[in-house]
C-alpha cells in the first residue's frame, strides 16, 4: 500500500513531535524552573506552618490566664482566653492542613527528581525510537508500546508541567492574598503575645495582668480595650486562615492534578489519533 504525501507528512510531524519530547527529556529545559517553584512553595508552607504553631502556642498561653481583679472595690473575674477559643480550634485544624501541604510539596520534589533521572530519559528515548520508526513506516505496533510511551511521557513531563503551570496560576491569582493573609496572622500573633508583656510607658515593666490585680479602673479598662482589639483581629484572622487553606489545597492538590490530567489527555489523544490513522490506512484497498 502506497502512502500518500499527505499521510507521510502527518507521520513526519508526529515523529518530529515525539523526537522533540525526547530532546526535552535530555536537555531538561523545565526542570530547573520547576525545582525552584517547588522549593519556593515548600518555603511558603513551612513559614505559614511555623506561624500557625506559634500563634497556637500564644493563644494557648492567653487561654490559660484567669485574672481576679477589684477595680473600684468591685470584685471581678477576667478570663480573656474564652474570646479566642474559636480561633484556636481553627488554628489547630489549619496547622494540620499545612502539615499535609508540606508533605505534598516534598512528594512533588521526589517525583520531579525521579522523572528527571537519566534512566527515565533513556527508556523514553528507546521506546520513542521504536514507536517512531514503526509509525513513520506505516507498520503495526503492539498496543502496549503506545501505552508504555504514554506512561513514560507522563512520568517525565507531568511534574515539571504541573509545577510550572501551578506557579503561574499562583503568581497571577493567589500571591497577593497569600502575602496579606500571612501578614494578618503575624499581626494577630504579635497582638496576642503582647497581652502578657509590659504595657507602654510602664517604668517598672509591670505586666498588664499584674497591674489588673490593683484597684485601678484604668488597668482594667486597658485590658478590656486590648482584648476587644484582639477579638476584632481574630475575626479577621479566621477569614485569612480559610483563604490560606484554600490557597495551599489548590496549589498542592487541585491544580497539579488538573495540569497532569490535561497533559495526559493531550498525549493520550495524540497516540490514539495515530492509532486510528494507522487502522484507517490499513483498511484501505491496495492500489
Amino acid at each position: 500500500m502506497v502512502a500518500s504525501k499527505k499521510q507521510l507528512a502527518v507521520r513526519v510531524v508526529g515523529v518530529v513531535l515525539v523526537a522533540t519530547m525526547v530532546a526535552f527529556a535530555w536537555l531538561s529545559p523545565f526542570d530547573t524552573h520547576a525545582n525552584e517553584q517547588v522549593d519556593a512553595g515548600l518555603k511558603r508552607a513551612v513559614a505559614t506552618y511555623a506561624t500557625a504553631r506559634i500563634l497556637n502556642g500564644v493563644i494557648s498561653v492567653v487561654q490559660g490566664t484567669e485574672i481576679s481583679a477589684a477595680p473600684a472595690g468591685v470584685g471581678m473575674t477576667f478570663t480573656p482566653g474564652q474570646l479566642l477559643d474559636p480561633l484556636n480550634d481553627l488554628v489547630e485544624q489549619f496547622s494540620h492542613v499545612m502539615l499535609i501541604a508540606m508533605v505534598a510539596f516534598g512528594v512533588e520534589k521526589v517525583l520531579l527528581t525521579v522523572g528527571a533521572s537519566w534512566m527515565i530519559s533513556l527508556t523514553l528515548s528507546l521506546v520513542a525510537a521504536t514507536w517512531g520508526t514503526l509509525y513513520l513506516l506505516g507498520l503495526d505496533w503492539p498496543r502496549w508500546l503506545g501505552r508504555l510511551l504514554l506512561v513514560l511521557l507522563i512520568t517525565r513531563f507531568a511534574m515539571p508541567v504541573a509545577l510550572i503551570g501551578t506557579d503561574m496560576v499562583f503568581q497571577r491569582f493567589m500571591a497577593a492574598d497569600y502575602q496579606e493573609s500571612q501578614a494578618v496572622l503575624l499581626a494577630v500573633q504579635g497582638e496576642a503575645s503582647q497581652l502578657g508583656t509590659s504595657s507602654q510607658g510602664s517604668a517598672d515593666k509591670q505586666g498588664l495582668w499584674d497591674r489588673l490585680k490593683s484597684t485601678t479602673v484604668d488597668a482594667f479598662s486597658e485590658a478590656r480595650s486590648r482584648l476587644e482589639s484582639l477579638k476584632m483581629s481574630a475575626e479577621k484572622a479566621v477569614e485569612r486562615i480559610i483563604k490560606l487553606m484554600v490557597i495551599f489545597v489548590l496549589e498542592t492538590i487541585v491544580f497539579p492534578i488538573l495540569f497532569i490530567w490535561l497533559l495526559l489527555s493531550v498525549f493520550r489523544g495524540s497516540i490514539e489519533l495515530s492509532t486510528l490513522q494507522r487502522g484507517f490506512n490499513n483498511s484501505k484497498p491496495l492500489n
